[in-house]
């Protein structure tokens, strides 16, 4: 007998501990919830490039872009301060080890540099061609692999060495 009531006070206990915690729970997300409303959040898209120049690219390359300085300066003023600061960083640093990434395990690899261009014309080997507006590229910088056969290829620059990899392969 004394079992059952060690068990049921037990229980009584457990249960009382289990509806604290949910009440509580619930009672937090109706906070959240009734708190400040939510601002407006629009997405920001890129300015578009100064130049409408476009760079051909005939031999296999790893084609890096990023924004002119008008272009640059129009961004800054559509980003907080921290975010461009912190997208300018990343840029550079994932920038500078795709480059040394290449150059260690690539280097027959041409890297091209584009600052300048709007367009990027690729020349593949059967003399077809594919043409990229940076504009439509939503991020500030980036690199395109290409190797004359495949589609071009735009990378996630933090993975790039798995990426150069695969994509040039044979």
């Amino acid at each position: 007998m004394k079992q059952f009531i060690f068990r049921l006070h037990f229980f009584v206990l457990l249960l009382f501990v289990v509806v604290s915690f949910l009440n509580s729970c619930l009672n937090s997300y109706d906070n959240k919830k009734t708190s400040t409303p939510r601002k407006n959040v629009t997405s920001k898209i890129k300015p578009p490039s100064s130049f409408s120049d476009t760079v051909k690219i005939n031999s296999p390359a790893a084609v890096f872009y990023s924004p002119d300085s008008l272009q640059l300066e129009k961004i800054k003023v559509i980003t907080d301060s921290m975010t461009f600061n912190s997208i300018g960083h990343e840029c550079y640093y994932l920038m500078r080890n795709a480059r040394i990434t290449l150059k260690d395990y690539q280097p027959e690899i041409g890297i091209i540099e584009t600052t300048k261009a709007r367009y990027l014309l690729f020349i593949k080997s059967d003399k077809s061609r594919v043409c990229i507006d940076l504009n439509t590229q939503n991020d500030m910088c980036g690199i395109f692999l290409f190797n004359q056969v495949k589609e071009p290829l735009l990378v996630d620059m933090a993975n790039i060495d798995t990426e150069l990899n695969f994509y040039f392969r044979k």
